[in-house]
């Protein structure tokens, strides 16, 4: 496809967008966030203590759960219609937890330190049901396949949603008489892989940490620097937990199995294979020993969850449903954003300034015209991806596209001219100013390195001679010291109160509601089609 026939596709979807009658559905889009973030101690040791039963039933509260650790505490948003919205909900929830924690911290990056080995991190419990074993036995499975090390790298998920009204504008703008479901599926797929081609952008402008602690690696050999006596780096790495040292489907090129983008059938094949393919090595560890569950299954993924991708296609579940199922049913409702790290600097993990330019740029993807990926595009788009994060500061790093070289810099600052006219439609339809000023500030950072957080972290580190450990517990107990002053009204506490009640109560139907083994339970859920 040529760049200018490219061009002028996406020059004929803005013009359309800036219509009066289309930015009246913008408001209308949602966004959500999930973010991970470990307790640990004062001192920055992974705590050894339970999920705190003041809040609640990580199986069924809505807001606050658990990721793989019981001291990996995940919270999330439900979708919302606005970005302050979004990040105040956040921030309440992790202000409600905050008060309830027992002398401990949330750690303010997503590369954990103080890691004393692969027994000092606790698989999270989430009770005696057949539902709650399951989420426990395939987290031993995950421990078994890549490490428990591996599992309590933390990351925010940012979930987006356009409007009905807007898709149905949009099916007529282009012309098509499907469904109005599979059109919106067949759409958010477009924009998925599209999300994948220009995926480096996230990790290059918002990735951090370049360093990790030396007890994250457990004394295993690396091609990483000394940065000091106990961390790690690469001088212009962007995000290592993007790198091939985060948790990465290790097996993919042994067994062949890769999620198929191209549409929502082949993706829901790709994935069906392999959860029902087995792995020798995965044979070997067995699913049963000594009566106890080691993992769900032998197969390539135990469950479709596994599989680790910087996006997903998203349906809401109905009770233990299969995602696969409920998209293959329902379409895609929604599209999961996964590759941003925790935002060390912020209490937040995240704030407004990203969110307004990942909007922007997952509409600027949507709006590009987006050819199915082959196989050899889905080699570049690893690549770059890969490379990124270990190298994406360096002066003149070269990316590829369409088996050429493109230097980073020079496709960034393309990707923000291209995304100034969505900037201002979202600005007119949001009456704001602050989406096409996140993308002054995005722009900037492809001019200048120095000014991503990666090298900002880097230099904060230089400046106070201090390591990763020492940088990430400081932040850290400014952020405590943020949500210490930080306050909540009383019609909010009674909120997150009776989220805490009805998580409960919930998880008791669930378990008093069980009428069958686990085995059989694991098989009824398994034969779903």
């Amino acid at each position: 496809m040529s760049s200018n026939h490219n061009n002028q596709y996406l020059k004929n979807n803005i013009d359309w967008l800036q219509q009066d009658d289309i930015l009246t559905t913008l408001p209308a889009s949602k966004i959500g966030l999930e973010k991970e973030t470990l307790r640990v101690g004062h001192e920055g040791k992974i705590s050894q203590l339970p999920h705190p039963e003041a809040l609640g039933a990580a199986l069924t509260h809505n807001y606050i759960t658990t990721d793989y650790s019981e001291a990996l505490t995940e919270f999330i948003t439900p979708p919302l219609n606005t970005i302050q919205d979004a990040l105040t909900f956040l921030n309440d929830t992790q202000k409600y937890v905050y008060d309830k924690l027992d002398n401990e911290i949330f750690w303010a990056t997503s590369m954990p330190c103080v890691v004393a080995g692969e027994t000092s991190i606790r698989i999270a419990e989430y009770g005696c049901s057949n539902a709650g074993k399951m989420k426990t036995v395939y987290r031993k499975g995950l421990g078994h396949r890549y490490g428990r090390v591996m599992q309590v790298i933390a990351g925010v998920h940012y979930n987006y949603s356009l409007s009905d009204p807007f898709w149905q504008k949009f099916q007529t703008h282009k012309e098509n008489i499907d469904k109005l479901t599979d059109f919106i599926s067949k759409e958010y797929f477009a924009l998925l892989r599209n999300l994948q081609r220009y995926g480096w952008v996230i990790p290059y402008l918002f990735g951090a940490p370049p360093a990790v602690c030396k007890s994250f690696l457990g004394g295993q050999s690396t091609n990483l620097e000394h940065f000091d006596v106990t961390t790690y780096y690469h001088p212009y790495a962007t995000s290592l937990r993007m790198g091939d040292i985060g948790y990465q489907n290790n097996k993919e090129n042994e067994t062949g199995v890769k999620a198929n983008y191209n549409s929502l059938n082949k993706y829901v094949d790709s994935l069906k294979s392999a959860t029902e393919t087995p792995y020798s090595g995965y044979v070997n560890i067995g699913v049963i020993n000594k009566g106890e569950y080691q993992q769900l299954n032998t197969h390539i993924l135990q469950i479709e969850n596994e599989y680790y991708s910087t996006v997903r296609p998203k349906q809401i579940l109905h009770d233990n449903e299969k995602p696969s199922l409920a998209l293959k049913k329902r379409g895609v409702q929604y599209v999961e954003l996964r590759s941003l790290d925790v935002n060390a600097f912020e209490p937040s993990g995240i704030n407004e300034e990203q969110m307004y330019f990942i909007e922007a740029f997952i509409l600027y993807c949507l709006l590009q015209e987006s050819a199915s990926i082959t196989e050899q595009e889905q080699i570049e788009i690893d690549h770059n991806e890969i490379n990124t994060a270990h190298y994406g500061r360096t002066p003149g790093f070269e990316l590829k596209q369409h088996g050429n070289k493109r230097l980073l810099k020079d496709w960034g600052v393309l990707i923000c001219d291209e995304m100034q006219s969505i900037c201002m439609a979202l600005d007119k339809a949001n009456q704001t100013d602050k989406y096409n000023k996140s993308l002054a500030v995005q722009r900037e950072k492809f001019m200048d390195p120095d000014k991503t957080p990666s090298a900002r972290m880097l230099a904060a580190m230089r400046e106070k001679k201090e390591g990763f450990y020492h940088f990430a517990l400081r932040l850290s107990e400014q952020h405590k010291d943020f949500f210490d002053k930080y306050s909540l009204s009383e019609t909010k506490v009674r909120f997150y109160k009776e989220s805490v009640d009805e998580s409960i109560q919930k998880q008791k139907e669930i378990e008093d509601a069980d009428s069958i083994s686990f085995s059989d339970y694991l098989q009824e859920y398994f034969s779903q089609t």
